[in-house]
């Protein structure tokens, strides 16, 4: 049984896949693995008998409430945030739904600089007690700093700096009841030495990579393997994907160990 799995709610870049007027050869592909929604991921952490115990979301993507319908997620423990870029957080309007099932607002984890922009942006969605009000999100702000890690239910998230080369970002490093470890490191284009340090060994690695040729804000296919071999995880899965990248013919390129993400896959712990 895991005892930590990872679901890729969505495994595309800003525009999504395929792109709005684009009819290149990815963008018109059948293959399934090709049509990415907005990178977005739903992390869940399970007791010793298999059951889930808790589950969290990264990032409220432009796609939010697609990927919780398709998922048929019915319950969340908090939501974690990596940035405040409209890709990954213009759905949170949708965690409203949570609020109603549960009856409870949750928890919203993320810098103070990621909070602050939230709240000029969507003001309405938070919350500084425990009240519910009908029809609107209610989620109560938590901040969080670089190199303290908090928990969420069985799950111990350590939140991670990245450079977003416009903005700092933030990645997680996640076990649960000592399981491997999980990073997640989404829209980077480089880590800090501290981040480096704290990814050094880890089992299962979720790695930026936007497409082949450089980017200004995001890794190209070139620093993202650099990465890799830096880091030397056991297994690594690169995301957030543009529509340059064909899945079946940039993954039988890759090196062993590494894969490309794809909406829908579940990745376990164990």
């Amino acid at each position: 049984m895991p005892k930590l799995s990872l679901e890729f709610l969505g495994s595309g870049t800003s525009v999504g896949v395929p792109a709005i007027g684009c009819d290149c050869a990815v963008c018109a592909s059948a293959d399934p693995r090709n049509k990415r929604l907005r990178s977005s991921a739903l992390v869940r952490g399970f007791t010793a008998a298999g059951r889930p115990a808790t589950t969290v979301v990264i990032d409220t993507s432009a796609d939010f409430r697609q990927q919780m319908l398709r998922s048929r997620v019915r319950a969340l423990d908090a939501v974690l945030m990596t940035h405040h870029h409209a890709d990954h957080v213009v759905g949170i309007d949708d965690v409203r739904r949570f609020n109603a099932l549960q009856n409870t607002p949750l928890d919203c984890w993320a810098t103070p600089e990621t909070l602050a922009s939230l709240r000029r942006s969507f003001e309405y969605v938070f919350v500084d007690d425990d009240s519910l009000r009908w029809g609107l999100p209610c989620l109560r702000p938590r901040p969080f700093a670089y190199g303290q890690p908090f928990e969420v239910g069985c799950l111990r998230i350590e939140p991670l700096e990245q450079d977003h080369t416009v903005i700092v970002s933030s990645g997680f490093r996640i076990t649960c009841a000592g399981s491997p470890a999980l990073a997640y490191c989404l829209d980077l284009k480089r880590f800090p030495p501290a981040t480096i340090e704290r990814l050094k060994g880890v089992h299962t690695l979720v790695l930026d990579m936007l497409r082949e040729k450089p980017h200004p804000t995001h890794l190209s296919l070139g620093e993202a393997l650099e990465i890799v071999a830096e880091i030397k995880p056991k297994r690594t899965y690169f995301a957030h994907i543009a529509h340059e990248v064909d899945h079946a013919v940039l993954q039988a390129r890759l090196p062993r160990g590494v894969w490309l993400a794809y909406d829908g896959l579940v990745v376990d712990l164990d």
